[in-house]
């Protein structure tokens, strides 16, 4: 697309010589010699820049920069001024002008300037189009909800996105906490700044506290040079920290105090560094049973629950299952290249039915396999690999007792994992089971150590 450059100068030679120089470089030059006429000009059609002289009749070129940037203040302007005036041209930099040129110019000089003024013009449109773009993406409008409690979670996402408090994001695995940290993000005014996650519990609390603060070199062995930490990575943006459930005392009251004093020190220095970060937390543990319970810090958490948000699991959303289903069914055909476009109704009443303890996770799962192996435009039940008595609802004889044994045996897993912080031999011994039995069972039932 060809830049559009607006030129203003009240000498008609001095308008012509510079609209013609311009456009011999390939740009759409519109000359004018009155400022009133060039800011209708810029009210009636976007433009990349503008050109104007300094010393002219009312409006003068101050009056004109102002006007201008108050139609579109991201525009450029470039002003021209003789050489008694840079002291002028100075203060209108100081209001918002891109650059100055002085008379007698260069023509180089100005068509240089011209170039990095365009460059701005052409950042500041790819900023504005590619934060749309996330806010788009990452907007809660894109979270499927059709239940009046993940409306009123989703609701709570939009109003505490415009703050700058820190967040707290509950639920069981699989129920969406990324996906709405992410919205929270992107439609705030940090939507132009990093997003940064962070697993707590994937990383041992040594490597984490060097991960979230950095550290200097020499701190550790292996510490070979300095490091920025996530905290410092997230400046001006988001930090995620997914799991925080996990951390131990030592690194919550570490991080307790990063969080009040808006600064940190990277390990193995005593120099405070600040901070500008939002913090959105999530664990999918209740903390204030864990408050209650001495595993967690109560400080803490009122500074993480500012803005407490609980995503119900899906079993007491029904109404979100299909919504849900049909939006993993058009992802799945898009990444899979594949053009299923609907289920049978036995596939239908068996999703309705189902309690779906991985949440939305397992139900995208489910769709995705549907996808991948249905030999039609339809998924069958078969094509999910369900088995007669599940896919009967528990009609057939003894179907309706097994399952309920079923779920009771998965729940009772989870439960022990989740009491041991996922350590499986501990759990194993709980359950009174061997550590292979245990393995073979978490296969069976879906459960992962996330679960």
């Amino acid at each position: 697309m060809t830049p559009r450059l607006v030129v203003l100068d009240d000498e008609p030679r001095m308008a012509d010589i510079l609209a013609m120089l311009l456009r011999r470089e390939g740009y759409e030059v519109a000359a004018f010699t009155d400022g009133a006429a060039a800011l209708a000009a810029l009210r009636e059609q976007p433009s990349d820049l503008l050109i104007t002289d300094l010393r002219m009749p009312e409006p003068d070129g101050l009056e004109v920069l102002g006007r201008a940037l108050e139609i579109d203040a991201e525009l450029p302007v470039v002003l021209i001024t003789a050489h008694g005036s840079v002291s002028s041209a100075i203060e209108a930099i100081r209001r918002g002008a891109f650059d100055y040129v002085e008379k007698p110019f260069d023509n180089d000089e100005l068509k240089a300037v011209v170039r990095r003024a365009l460059d701005l013009t052409r950042l500041a449109r790819e900023n504005r189009y590619l934060r749309a773009e996330l806010r788009s993406r990452y907007s809660v409008d894109q979270i499927v909800a059709a239940s009046d409690a993940m409306r009123a979670a989703l609701d709570l996402v939009r109003r505490a996105a415009r703050s700058r408090s820190t967040v707290l994001v509950t639920g069981e695995s699989g129920t969406g906490k990324e996906l709405v940290a992410r919205a929270v993000h992107y439609m705030s005014d940090r939507v132009g700044q990093p997003f940064v996650a962070v697993n707590c519990k994937s990383l041992a609390p040594g490597v984490l506290e060097s991960e979230l603060f950095g550290h200097e070199r020499g701190a550790f062995t292996g510490a070979e040079r300095a490091r920025a930490g996530l905290f410092e990575q997230a400046h001006g943006g988001t930090l995620f920290l997914d799991e925080i459930g996990e951390v131990d005392a030592d690194f919550q009251a570490k991080l307790l105090r990063v969080l009040q004093e808006r600064s940190l020190r990277r390990v193995g220095s005593s120099e405070p560094r600040a901070v500008d970060v939002r913090v959105v937390a999530a664990s999918n543990r209740d903390l204030r049973a864990e408050v209650g319970e001495g595993r967690f810090r109560e400080d803490l958490y009122f500074r993480l629950a500012v803005i407490p948000i609980h995503l119900p699991p899906l079993r007491e959303r029904s109404a979100d299952v299909l919504p849900l289903a049909r939006h993993f069914l058009a992802k799945w055909n898009a990444e899979l290249g594949r053009s299923v476009r609907c289920w049978s109704d036995e596939v239908e009443a068996w999703l309705i039915r189902q309690p779906w303890p991985g949440n939305a996770r397992e139900l995208e799962n489910a769709i995705e396999r549907g996808v991948v192996l249905a030999r039609s435009e339809r998924i069958e039940i078969d094509d999910l690999l369900v088995d007669e008595a599940e896919a009967q609802g528990g009609d057939a004889e003894g179907a309706g007792l097994h399952r309920f044994l079923e779920r009771a045996a998965a729940e009772r897993i989870r439960a022990v994992l989740a009491e041991t912080s996922g350590r499986r031999g501990e759990a194993a011994s709980r359950l009174g089971v061997e550590r292979t039995t245990l393995y073979r069972l978490m296969r069976k039932y879906g459960i992962t150590g996330d679960s």
